[in-house]
Order: C-alpha cells, then structure tokens, then sequence
C-alpha cells in the first residue's frame, strides 16, 4: 500500500504503470492522480506522478522492450515501438475488414482541419452529400457531436474525438500536419502522409 511517507517508492511506479496498461484510451496525468486519491486515501502530489512516469519512459527505453510510454492524446499510453510497426501493420491489415475509404478520409480531414464545423460546410467543400460518411465516422467513434449551431434550423456541430488523435497518433490537435487553406469546393483533401501510411484506402 502507498503511504504518505513514501509517495515515490517504488509501488507508485507500478501502480501508475498497472493503470496505463488496463486503459483502453491516453489516460491523463489528472486521471491517474484521481484514482491513486480515492483508491490510498491519500494525498499524492502531481510532481510525484510527473517523476514516476519519467522513470516508466526511461524504464521502456530500453532495447529488450517492443513498447514504450508515449504522451498523446493529451494522456499516457504504451505504444509499439517504430522498429515493429512493419508487424503491427500487417496485422490490422489482416484484421480490420472495415477501413475508411477515401470518401471517409476526405470528410475527417476537412472536419478536423476546419471544426467545430457543420455538414453543410463539410458537403460544400466536397461538393457531395455527407449524411452517409458522417454517420460513418460517428459510428467508429472518430468524430462526435459538440452541440448546435446558432443558425437557421440549429445544426448539429461536428468535430474530431478523443480517439481521433489516438488512431492516428497525435498528442493533440495542434500536431496536425499543415495544409494550405481550403479556397476551392472541388480541392482535394486529406492528402495528409501520416495518415495514409496509417490506413490504406478501399479499392
């Protein structure tokens, strides 16, 4: 059990490191102070947490681990290292039937480069109906609704998910690769390399 005599022993360490692994998204600094509070009853000083996590990356650095502890998503989480993304690919290639399409990709580019953003906004850059591509992209927890316009008929406001930045590895929205403005309704979008080589289109 962690005490208020000894916040950096060596169980914080662990502790932290069991919280990380059983997250199913980034978890934040303020999240894992939250849990370790309620769980030891104690006060826990975030500069405690700051150099346990430190000590996590140094540990992962190491050479005899396929993984290491990366900051994204505005939180912590164990990724692949780049030396076994090759593998990992081949993977998800084999294992995910379902992947965007170019239509998809297009829509997620102009919804994050452009959010918060309605559909109307999004159909008149592509020049197409989004209804489909949109509920597609909900459905795979990429986007999410942040509330209505104060427009005609208050339509809904899209923009990218937590998720988002974990799917395709970004720290936070502001990692995103830069694009020049969107000036054309028929200008090609989401010709972005990073995430292209994370996700290959549907024939």
């Amino acid at each position: 059990m962690l005490s208020k005599d000894e916040p950096m022993s060596g169980s914080l360490v662990l502790y932290i490191e069991a919280l990380i692994f059983i997250a199913s998204e980034p978890i934040s600094l303020k999240d894992i102070r939250k849990v370790l509070v309620s769980a030891f009853n104690t006060s826990m000083p975030p500069e405690d947490i700051e150099q346990a996590l430190a000590e996590l990356k140094e540990k992962y650095q190491q050479e005899h681990f396929a993984f290491e502890l990366v900051e994204i998503a505005e939180g912590f989480q164990f990724m692949t290292k780049s030396a076994f993304h090759s593998v990992v690919d081949e993977y998800i290639k084999e294992n995910n039937a379902k992947r965007l399409s170019k239509a998809a990709l297009e829509t997620l580019a102009i919804i994050a480069y452009k959010q918060p953003v309605v559909k109307s906004e999004v159909e008149h850059i592509r020049g197409v109906n989004c209804d489909y591509t949109i509920q597609k992209l909900l459905e795979k927890e990429l986007i999410e609704i942040q509330g209505r316009d104060h427009g005609p008929g208050k339509p809904l406001i899209y923009g990218t998910s937590p998720k988002f930045m974990n799917y395709f590895g970004l720290k936070s929205i502001k990692d995103l690769p830069q694009l020049k403005e969107f000036t054309k309704r028929d200008e090609e979008i989401g010709r972005l390399a990073e995430i292209e080589q994370s996700i290959k289109e549907e024939e």
